[in-house]
């Protein structure tokens, strides 16, 4: 199997779900302007990640340099040995017990999901996929299912816009304000809001003249587990933040404002702005029964299929929004739309035969993809 094209006409999320749910070995190269990056995968689960145009500061050295793991020092060590030796730098940097094999894996690991979460960010590029024998890497990382990279991946789409309400600076920092509460048992995190193991790690590590960008590499989470956690701890009055001298920082009166005036009228709102998407901005699937019956076969091109679909799936989402407003959650099974009288069983394929690819995540947050062909 060969797969070749654009982002903007097959997403990154249809390209891991295809590759994953058919269990597919190969290599997947993505570009985008002045970035490149190669996956590969064997039987669905990626093994290996690269970023052929990773910059300095994103090597995994100068990553643990700016963890605080090893020093400058040694590192300059490490890499005048592995000159020497041809040794890889992790069997350098253990061997001389400058850190453990597992902190190195650790950060290896890291430094992959981390370059696999970007490619959601991307809103242009190309993408092809060969069909190949794939062998790991001698410092591999642990296979990743293609799905959960996916489904984590749209999470942080979906969260970072209210993340970034009150993490919005790289030159941020932080003061602790008060103590947090005891852990319980079975504490879990992920959610917005929860104060968990995540939101307790980057608590013990603010300190005075630590900085966003910094609280990101001694942390080793992640730049968005890391704001996620600092976003929950702020908003629970565990953490404030200081903004850089010269910056303005936003009005807590008008913060209450908005947050009033959200509280009072926006579920109305919402849900006239929902029901005008379904109304106007998408089209409207007026087709005979006898067109429906057709489904994929109604559009011959791929492409135009593909195009039809991407609106399809706005008016899916539109109406699971409204169905979120009226019973306070997402629905299990988008049939539970029909039900409700919001779409007709023939939107929920069209323009495909299969029905549409969807999960239910939380709450609030979902993941809908085009159905594989």
């Amino acid at each position: 199997m060969s797969l070749k094209g654009t982002l903007k006409d097959f997403g990154i999320g249809d390209i891991l779900q295809l590759i994953g749910q058919q269990q597919k070995t190969g290599s997947l190269q993505l570009e985008n302007k002045d970035q490149e990056v190669r996956i590969g995968f064997r039987d669905g689960h990626i093994i290996k990640v690269e970023s052929v145009t990773r910059k300095r500061k994103d090597l995994i050295g100068a990553m643990l340099v700016r963890a605080e793991l090893i020093t400058e020092t040694q590192l300059e060590a490490a890499l005048e040995t592995q000159r020497r030796t041809l040794k890889r730098l992790g069997d350098v940097l253990v061997s001389s017990q400058a850190l453990t094999t597992e902190r190195f894996q650790s950060m290896m690991q890291l430094q992959a999901t981390e370059t696999l979460y970007r490619l959601f960010t991307w809103k242009a590029g190309t993408y092809e996929f060969i069909q190949e024998p794939v062998e790991p890497d001698a410092e591999a990382i642990r296979p990743l299912r293609a799905e959960t990279v996916l489904m984590e991946g749209f999470r942080m789409v979906d969260e970072w816009p209210v993340i970034r309400k009150s993490i919005h600076r790289d030159d941020l920092s932080f003061e602790r304000l008060k103590a947090l509460p005891p852990p319980r048992e079975g504490e879990e995190g992920g959610e917005l809001g929860v104060i968990a193991g995540t939101e307790r790690r980057v608590y013990d590590e603010i300190a005075p003249g630590r900085d966003l960008r910094k609280l990101v590499d001694v942390c080793c989470l992640g730049e968005f587990e890391t704001c996620k956690a600092l976003h929950n701890l702020v908003k629970g009055e565990y953490v404030r933040v200081i903004h850089p001298e010269g910056a303005r920082a936003p009005a807590p009166g008008d913060e209450r404002l908005l947050s009033r005036l959200v509280g009072a009228v926006g579920r109305v709102v919402a849900t006239m702005l929902v029901l005008a998407v379904l109304g106007v901005v998408v089209f409207r699937v007026a087709l005979s029964d006898s067109e429906r019956t057709r489904g994929a076969t109604a559009f011959a091109d791929a492409a135009a299929q593909r195009h039809v679909s991407d609106a399809q799936r706005v008016r899916i989402e539109a109406a699971l929004e409204v169905f979120r407003l009226e019973r306070g959650e997402l629905p299990e099974r988008l049939d539970a739309l029909v039900q409700a009288g919001l779409l007709s069983s023939e939107e929920l394929r069209y323009p495909w035969r299969e029905e549409y690819y969807y999960r239910r995540l939380a709450a609030r947050r979902f993941v809908l993809l085009p159905p594989l062909r």
